[in-house]
């Protein structure tokens, strides 16, 4: 069981957050709830919460870097949501043709079915890569609430113009997801509404380093404010 009596770690190499970034608390991956005007999810449940952390975006806005960053700090598993695509899907982008809802669906599942997992097996958190473009791809991650009342589902949208991800995008080397994949994404993409009260977006026009300290601090600051409001 995690506790408040060991304190976050950084990933190594890496910068700590300013004290002004990061709050400071004694934790590795809390038991808390998102207060929000409504309940969320397991929100306002009585006993211990567990948490799944979604780092969520179009092609090329730095999931994987955030999200391992974020995994190795809060001591929790991590996901990489890419690993579980099909071969049909992973062929399919890899040959610049757009996936449809029907192709997302048991990627969409399969990802929810292993947090699931991993939290059933004892872990307080995981920490898990997917795109997550549209509102209802969001909802499929949020029904394992209905199973388990203690987890919590947060996500963490990282916005980005769609010419800074083209940029990006057409820098990475041996990556099925190419540049002409970026625009099909921002064709159905959905950006978070303000009654998605479980999402925190992030500006991911910065530095790499301050993006990765921001999403860790402002994930940290949620599960501390609402630990205390119990």
């Amino acid at each position: 069981m995690m506790s408040f009596d060991t304190t976050y770690t950084v990933p190594q190499g890496q910068k700590s957050p300013s004290a002004a970034a990061l709050p400071s608390i004694q934790a590795t991956a809390t038991s808390t709830s998102l207060k929000t005007e409504t309940p969320v999810n397991g929100a306002g449940q009585a006993g211990e919460h567990t948490h799944i952390w979604l780092v969520t975006g179009p092609a090329g806005c730095g999931k994987s870097s955030v999200a391992e960053y974020m995994a190795n700090a809060l001591n929790m598993p991590y996901i990489e949501g890419d690993s579980f695509h099909t071969p049909a899907n992973v062929d399919k982008m890899r040959n610049g043709i757009p996936l449809t809802d029907a192709d997302r669906w048991d990627w969409l599942t399969a990802l929810r079915d292993e947090s699931m997992r991993l939290i059933s097996e004892g872990q307080m958190g995981v920490v898990m890569t997917c795109s997550a473009l549209k509102r209802k791809y969001r909802d499929v991650i949020r029904v394992a609430a209905y199973y388990d009342h203690r987890l919590l589902i947060h996500f963490i949208y990282l916005d980005a113009s769609e010419e800074l991800l083209l940029q990006r995008v057409t820098q990475r080397q041996n990556h099925y997801m190419g540049a002409n994949m970026v625009h099909s994404q921002f064709d159905i993409l959905e950006r978070p509404s303000q009654n998605e009260t479980d999402v925190i977006t992030i500006d991911v026009s910065r530095t790499l380093a301050e993006v990765q300290q921001d999403a860790l601090a402002r994930a940290i600051k949620t599960m501390e404010s609402d630990h205390d409001s119990q």
